[in-house]
């Protein structure tokens, strides 16, 4: 019997935000996405494509770096100048894990963040999915659902819709619905939540975003806002669990729970350094929660090296559908591992960004990193925060990381026009020196 897939993703989550991963016991926010990694399998060495969201996601939706796509290389892709352009999207004639499940007989949904280009050229319904319900910019307030231009942002299926609510109930209740009309057949739901992603509101802050009006919100926002924000999506993750007990679909079902890139200012990431927009741990080391129990034995711990596009090797494994010829997948099915946690397999994992001008390749224990021209070579099973550098100390292994990052970066297509943006500058927040 082939299982149905609940794929749910935050939106700058912070590596130690749950507290199946705090390390200093600060979170209390995560109830049920702790006892789901009891009751199926923590990977330790979990890994976003990118330490921003839009790029994460195109490698989430083909199963390919990408870089491979023009509208993957911009660093994220922006609302205001990217409505209308043909080039910013995913296009509708790659094949994506929704479309090759959906062509398997699948039912699939997305309820929330689209972020991957706008209509009339790009669009979830293009893109595999059957049903669609949510935002396609890359952020947006809780209550008045618009972007960060103030322009409206909220779809069902193409057309345009108004709703009153807190953005993250919302999406939990199209979420919900979804499995109970979809129940007797098999299904890919993706759940992509815009929690905790700023502005800073929770469900008691609906004057607040009438005050600020646009979202950047570096005037608000608090320790305790974020981690209720968590709370409230983890309230809804629990909602879905529930159903999916009640539907008695809970055995046959691959729940996987993780972020699209690494926290931002309220998050937390300890012991790791570097938050969104950087390729220090911190800023591209997840979550990853999975829950099958058909197949996943409870409590399991991996350290196996994962990054967000093996999700589509993987959901195709499971579901016996085979990738599509013509776009063979950069990622590695972790099906094995999630049957056997301990018996892992080498690999390596690289990244690029734009801002900063910033590379890194994982290989086993060590870790290239490059920044504005500066070279590193860090032992990440000795010094997991990124201080210790091993370059003069072990100059073959950084010269050959070093030659391997160049061969993997010189078959990737060129992007010239690439751009990446940040919203906050050094006179927005204030960055500490170390």
């Amino acid at each position: 019997m082939r299982p149905n897939f609940v794929f749910i993703l935050a939106d700058d989550l912070g590596y130690a935000d749950l507290g199946s991963y705090s390390a200093r016991g600060r979170s209390s926010c995560s109830p049920h996405l702790d006892r789901l990694a009891k009751q199926g399998l923590r990977f330790t060495q979990g890994y976003a494509n990118s330490a921003v969201c839009s790029p994460t996601r195109f490698a989430l939706m083909t199963g390919r770096w990408q870089h491979r796509l023009r509208g993957g290389a911009d660093e994220p892709i922006r609302s205001g100048s990217a409505r209308g352009d043909a080039r910013l999207g995913l296009p509708p004639a790659h094949p994506t894990l929704p479309s090759l499940l959906r062509g398997a007989g699948y039912a699939t949904g997305l309820v929330g963040k689209w972020h991957l280009g706008f209509p009339p050229h790009f669009g979830p319904l293009k893109s595999g999915y059957d049903e669609f319900f949510g935002s396609l910019s890359g952020a947006q307030d809780y209550f008045t659902h618009c972007d960060p231009g103030g322009v409206h942002d909220l779809f069902e299926g193409e057309q345009e819709v108004f709703r009153k609510g807190y953005l993250t109930d919302l999406i939990t209740a199209k979420a919900v619905s979804f499995l109970k009309r979809k129940r007797a057949q098999p299904f890919l739901l993706s759940v992509h939540y815009n929690a905790p992603h700023w502005p800073w509101e929770t469900r008691r802050d609906a004057a607040e975003a009438k005050r600020i009006a646009k979202i950047y919100h570096f005037d608000g926002g608090s320790l305790a806002t974020y981690l209720e924000m968590v709370r409230i999506m983890d309230e809804g993750i629990g909602r879905i669990l529930a159903e999916l007990k009640k539907l008695k679909l809970e055995r046959n079902t691959v729940v996987v729970f993780t972020s699209d890139n690494g926290g931002e200012r309220y998050a937390d990431t300890w012991p790791l350094v570097g938050k969104k927009m950087d390729l220090l741990e911190g800023g591209i080391r997840v979550p990853y929660i999975v829950r099958w129990p058909a197949l996943v034995k409870p409590g399991g711990v991996t350290a196996q090296h994962a990054v967000t596009m093996d999700w589509v090797a993987t959901f195709l494994d499971a579901a016996g559908v085979k990738p599509h010829p013509d776009y063979p997948l950069d990622g590695r099915s972790l099906l094995q591992v999630l049957k056997s946690p301990k018996k892992t397999f080498a690999r390596e994992l690289y990244w690029k960004m734009l801002f900063r001008e910033q590379k890194a390749l994982r290989a086993g224990d060590w870790k290239y990193f490059s920044v504005e021209g500066n070279e590193f070579l860090f032992n990440l099973a000795k010094d997991e925060r990124e201080r210790a550098n091993y370059a003069m100390r072990e100059p073959k292994v950084f010269s050959s990381l070093k030659e391997k990052f160049s061969a993997w970066e010189a078959q990737l297509p060129k992007h010239p026009d690439a751009v990446y943006s940040v919203p906050a500058t050094r006179a927005d927040l204030a960055v500490p020196s170390s």
